[in-house]
């Protein structure tokens, strides 16, 4: 029996999570009042941060069965912000305090400041609906 391949990895779904957040980003800056879209960009953002930290794990398993507990926890180290920006933004959020919500914004824009997305990408707008996933997780 042959290997099963799994195409979506934990790295390809950061990847994709990574540029889905800087397109969210940027069309958040471009707001000038906040709004539902302003709710739904931050609440998808807050939301693809936990999934990147989730993900992490997943990610140095490989590296740990091999003995490189070094490499594993320099990797962790260095995704352990997503975590602190997510609940930081999502508690900003929740309260509807803008300015926190733009400065935490800023802080995550800043991590991604070297990634580039094309003009004609396929991500869509993974935002939509958000907000009330956010909710909707946040009561479970």
């Amino acid at each position: 029996m042959s290997r099963v391949i799994n195409p979506e990895s934990a790295g390809r779904e950061r990847t994709r999570l990574i540029k889905s957040i800087v397109l969210a980003l940027r069309e958040l800056m471009r707001q000038t009042e906040p709004d539902e879209l302003s709710k739904d960009l931050t609440a998808f953002v807050v939301l693809a941060l936990q999934d990147i930290h989730n993900s992490i794990d997943s990610s140095v398993t490989a590296w740990e069965k091999r003995g490189y507990w070094v490499k594993a926890d320099r990797f962790r180290m260095e995704w352990d912000w997503t975590s602190r920006a997510s609940n930081q933004l999502k508690e900003a959020l929740l309260t509807e305090n803008w300015p926190d919500v733009a400065v935490h914004s800023a802080y995550v824009m800043q991590k991604f400041f070297n990634i580039q997305v094309p003009v004609r990408h396929r991500l869509g707008t993974p935002w939509i609906g958000a907000f009330k996933k956010l909710i909707d997780h946040s009561n479970n």
